[in-house]
């Protein structure tokens, strides 16, 4: 299955990560992914226009094709979504007084929010000719309070 990052990019940013007893995360790289789409499909894609062709007319047919997409540039934000969205919530004990694992949780659930912002801001790379490149012309940003006709 495809997946934004792999466990060597997750150990990168928490080299002891597999010291608390889970070796293996391809599992939740591949939900993170899942996730990743669905979140784009809801937030960027109803806003995508490429040139003079609306690629995505709210309530259309045309659908957000994941293998056109630039899987590097959500790297980052896929560490930070499998880290607190499927690894910490194993590892916490959710006490009410809190643990080390809740705090990352929650730091990393704001690092994601703040990357994948991020990400929408400067624009996704998505390959609308399929030639394999990303050209400027095909990084498309995310309109936020902007009236798109």
């Amino acid at each position: 299955m495809t997946t934004f990052a792999t466990d060597s990019d997750l150990t990168a940013y928490e080299p002891q990560i597999r010291e608390f007893g889970i070796q293996e995360f391809t599992t939740a790289h591949e939900k993170t992914y899942d996730d990743i789409i669905r979140l784009l499909n809801i937030k960027w894609w109803p806003t995508t226009e490429f040139g003079t062709y609306n690629l995505s007319v709210i309530g259309g047919s045309t659908k957000l094709s994941p293998s056109k997409i630039d899987s590097t540039q959500f790297t980052r934000a896929a560490v930070y979504h499998v880290l607190a969205y499927y690894i910490y919530p194993q590892l916490s004990t959710f006490d009410p007084a809190g643990d080390v694992f809740t705090e990352k949780r929650v730091y990393y659930k704001g690092k994601f929010e703040e990357e994948f912002d991020l990400i929408l801001r400067v624009g996704v790379a998505y390959d609308t000719d399929s030639s394999g490149t990303y050209e400027d012309g095909e990084k498309q940003t995310f309109y936020n309070g902007r009236l798109i006709r």
